[in-house]
């Protein structure tokens, strides 16, 4: 019979066709500029110039070739060492540069042995910028948003929200229209996931389903931007950007308590602290008048860097390396810049030197830390965080101590003997609860600040021309009689006209809820970045954001309230062709869930879930080994037993050298990471078929469904689906699932032993009156749907 299907061939060869209108799309893009308008400098020519031309003729080449720089106007329209004009304004026959990108000989720009080249729409580009009188303008991100104007549509009406309209304007500019909406069951899955990091329950899926009020979604979304489960899901990439760890890293890898900052993030998450005071307080907040200890303990995020506790260490070398972790950290994660390219010469792409890096190190080379591991695995300074009832202990431990000195002193000299070892009991007590309070590294000012010099290669001892605190250039001054410390810092970040700043905050948003953000390289928003899909529209959610106060709940809600957030996943083969990547945002996005997302959701749905919040890092199931084949026998892991088997994935312990088994796709926590990829490799369906931690949740659940899912087969296997996927199977997948469970009964009841083994998977206790083959079936049965993908996928 034939096919009824596309073939493989001619899916791979589809799917090649979508990749190369991706590969051509910059091209296209230029070609239609060409017909809409003046050549924006800033989004289409500085990056040519800067991926194909740069490399020789850039900041940070100390000898350009011929003599010329392309970065700076007045040296571009200079003449070179050849005598020509490179750049005629207004004049491109005129010009070296537009007769050599279009040569076929060996003058060819850029040469061919650099293996760059520039397409005819990629010329026609530089011709016509040079025709318009060559404008130079700074790189569109490192100038202040500026807020757009609403696009105009054609149809107005599937717009829910502002942002919508920038998606519909490009959709229809480019011939599509977006996809239908999603259904109920996928939406409030998708949206619970998202914002909670756990699944609806059936109770909440029939509650949205039944609710055909108009606003039925918003009153889901305000529930959950309320529950305490926000926090928890949003702290999670906020930790991968911290480097988030609960040891120190490197050979010795010694445990620390970060802990409690790690509850901080999730508290201020929680309470929907402005986006602008989260930044102060983590930057900065010791240095805020009157701060509380709340404030200081938020400085936590920049003590979260590795420490180097190794013996032969120079303590020097390693503080160096500290500060400029906190530098390289700053400049990802609030302005996307690749800050760390300028640490030994000037940034070869941005316009960025070496100066100014150091500069901006002052600000964090002040902390009274000496390069060593001096605190039982931490380093000074830290902030102790009694409990309220070791406040209280302490409290009066030190009273007793002051009364016993009192009669120490009132004691004749018979007595004093006694009331001496009396007093050095009182103080041992006062010692002993002393050291039973957690300490957590914070930032602190040292009272004479350091000297900064230039580090002439980014080498620790070779310290070049001294320096003062303060900002690069190309952004934005700080303002008049700015102290040179942190909190200028914060608060320069923060000014809403500064460039970045909400500007990459939004755009993590995007990438959070999208799969992926307007800019995709998150991480990089200089000329070597990726432009914004969509210009407008982050530039309007930018100024919208600041607008809002920095509210960022009141940005997520806006984002999986639109339409552009709620449409179905579900993709045409044409549409697939046309935008394979979803670039053009013309269906919803669809991607696997990250791997704590896939265990929190095992937990949750068969009912094994602790829900609790904060607290010290848990020991959860691991494979033996692991920790010692690591460090060489000195570390053994001990794992937990009882409720810390089954807390959240954000609470596990995170062993820097060698993070949780269970978690894969994730970051190292060794450097900040803003922008995680997404692999598929056998490694992680063994891991969800085979770890300790997904059979007994197999197992839980398939006891779950066989005491409270109803007497017969077909209403068990329908509760077991719908609190995995929030939905009732389709009658050709109850077929299936029957089938299966048919042969899974036959199986067992051929190997009864081999059923027993499967039930002592994991230490939750079982209900000993359910029968074992049964149960043992329906656990087989459980792991199936566990593992279905459209479980194991944010659709």
């Amino acid at each position: 019979m034939p096919e009824t299907t596309p073939s493989g061939s001619l899916q791979r060869a589809r799917t090649a066709l979508g990749l190369l209108l991706v590969v051509l799309a910059p091209a296209a893009a230029a070609v239609q500029t060409a017909a809409r308008g003046p050549v924006d400098f800033g989004r289409e020519v500085l990056p040519l110039l800067a991926d194909r031309c740069y490399g020789c003729h850039g900041p940070g080449v100390k000898q350009p070739a011929g003599g010329l720089r392309l970065d700076v106007r007045e040296a571009a329209l200079g003449r070179g060492a050849s005598g020509r004009t490179a750049i005629a304004p207004g004049h491109p026959e005129a010009s070296e540069l537009v007769a050599r990108i279009a040569d076929r000989t060996a003058r060819a720009m850029p040469p061919k042995s650099s293996g760059k080249s520039l397409n005819a729409a990629e010329q026609e580009l530089l011709r016509r910028w040079v025709a318009a009188g060559a404008p130079y303008r700074k790189h569109w991100a490192f100038a202040t948003p500026v807020r757009p104007p609403l696009p105009s549509v054609q149809n107005a009406s599937w717009a829910r929200n502002p942002l919508d309209r920038f998606v519909l304007a490009r959709l229809e500019r480019e011939g599509l229209r977006p996809s239908p909406e999603a259904a109920r069951e996928t939406l409030i899955r998708r949206v619970t996931l998202d914002l909670t990091g756990l699944p609806p329950t059936p109770a909440e899926v029939d509650a949205f389903l039944t609710d055909r009020s108009p606003d039925a979604y918003d009153a889901v979304v305000e529930r959950l931007l309320a529950s305490p489960r926000y926090g928890e899901r949003m702290a999670w990439d906020w930790l991968d950007a911290a480097r988030y760890a609960d040891t120190n890293g490197y050979q010795g890898d010694r445990t620390r308590t970060m802990w409690p900052w790690r509850d901080w993030v999730v508290e201020a998450l929680n309470r929907n602290l402005p986006y602008n005071q989260f930044t102060v307080e983590q930057l900065a907040g010791d240095l805020l008048p009157g701060a509380t200890l709340a404030q200081k303990l938020a400085t936590g995020f920049h003590r979260n860097h590795m420490l180097n506790g190794e013996g032969g260490r120079i303590p020097e070398e390693s503080r160096v390396d500290y500060v400029v972790d906190r530098v390289d950290t700053t400049a990802t994660v609030w302005m996307g810049l690749t800050l760390g390219c300028s640490r030994c010469h000037d940034h070869k792409f941005d316009p960025f030197t070496q100066t100014e890096y150091f500069r901006l190190f002052a600000y964090f080379n002040n902390l009274p830390e000496t390069g060593s591991v001096d605190r039982n695995g931490s380093a000074d300074p830290v902030l102790a965080l009694p409990t309220p009832e070791q406040s209280s202990r302490i409290a009066e431990l030190k009273l007793r101590v002051g009364e016993t000195e009192q009669r120490l002193a009132a004691a004749p000299d018979t007595d004093k003997a006694g009331r001496q070892k009396e007093l050095e009991a009182a103080r041992n007590a006062v010692r002993d609860a002393e050291n039973g309070v957690v300490l957590a590294m914070v930032m602190q000012e040292r009272p004479q600040p350091r000297d900064t010099f230039v580090l002439l290669r980014g080498a620790y001892d070779k310290p070049g021309e001294k320096v003062t605190a303060g900002v690069p250039a190309q952004l934005m001054p700080l303002p008049p009689g700015a102290p040179p410390n942190r909190l200028a810092l914060a608060r320069w970040l923060t000014d809403p006209a500064h460039p970045l700043t909400a500007r990459v905050a939004v755009n993590r948003a995007w990438q959070f809820f999208f799969g992926a953000g307007l800019v995709r390289t998150a991480e990089d928003f200089g000329v070597q970045g990726e432009p914004a899909t969509h210009p407008e529209l982050l530039d309007w959610l930018t100024t919208e954001y600041v607008r809002l106060g920095w509210n960022t709940k009141a940005l997520h809600r806006l984002l999986v309230t639109s339409a552009t957030y709620r449409q179905t996943s579900r993709v045409p083969p044409t549409l697939l062709t046309r935008d394979p990547e979803n670039r053009l945002l013309a269906r919803g996005a669809r991607f696997r869930l990250p791997s704590a997302v896939l265990r929190d959701q095992a937990l949750a749905v068969s009912g094994l879930l602790v829900d609790k919040l904060g607290g010290p890092p848990v020991r959860p199931y691991q494979p033996a080994g692991v920790w010692e084949d690591a460090t060489f026998g000195k570390i053994t892991y001990q794992q937990d037993h009882g409720e810390n088997l089954y807390r959240r994935s954000l609470y596990v312990f995170w062993r820097r050298i060698v993070a949780p088994t269970i978690f894969f796709d994730t970051a190292s926590r060794q450097q900040c990471s803003v922008r995680q990829a997404r692999t598929n490799t056998p490694l992680h369906a063994l891991t969800l078929l085979n770890d300790t931690t997904y059979v007994e949740a197999a197992r839980a659940l398939a006891q779950k469904v066989l005491t409270t899912g109803g007497p017969t087969p077909e209403s068990r296997l329908t509760a077991a689906f719908r609190l995995a996927a929030a939905r009732r199977p389709s009658a050709a997948e109850q077929r299936v699932l029957l089938a299966r469970l048919q042969r899974l009964r036959a199986q067992y009841g051929a190997d009864p032993e081999g059923a027993r083994k499967l039930l002592r998977v994991g230490e939750s206790p079982r209900d000993e009156t359910l029968d074992p083959i049964e149960h043992a079936a329906y656990t087989g049965i459980c792991s199936l749907i566990l593992n279905l993908d459209e479980v194991v996928t944010r659709e």
